[in-house]
């Protein structure tokens, strides 16, 4: 076996998120928000530390709230993370970082918590 391997799967990490705003204190980090690393599509499974360091899961599904910006979202939309506006994920492409796919649905114009593939 490959003595390099340093995750396993890649799927959750520890990595810096310093440059990524948050919903916490000061834009931190925290615990389920979602955010873009560069082009990598995140969750946070905890807390950003005093380091700017967090455990993130790069793929599966979480609930997430998102706002229809560009119509109705259904199954399969592309979705995108604002950086403009910490944790928003929403279908407007325009400035925005890809960040995966909605499996349920938004009236357009509205808002609400959905499940939202993270990664594409």
């Amino acid at each position: 076996m490959a003595t390099n391997i340093v995750f396993e799967d890649g799927d959750q990490l520890r990595v810096n998120v310093s440059g990524v705003t948050g919903s916490g204190t000061a834009g931190l980090i925290m615990s389920g928000d979602p955010g873009v690393l560069v082009d990598l599509p995140f969750v946070a499974l905890t807390d950003e530390d005093s380091d700017g360091f967090a455990t993130v899961k790069c793929n599966g599904v979480a609930d997430l709230f998102v706002d229809a910006e560009g119509g109705n979202v259904v199954p399969g939309t592309l979705m995108y993370f604002d950086s403009a506006d910490a944790n928003k994920i929403n279908d407007a492409s325009s400035g925005n970082k890809r960040f995966g796919y909605a499996l349920g649905s938004v009236t357009s114009g509205a808002t609400g918590t959905i499940p939202v593939k993270i990664g594409y």
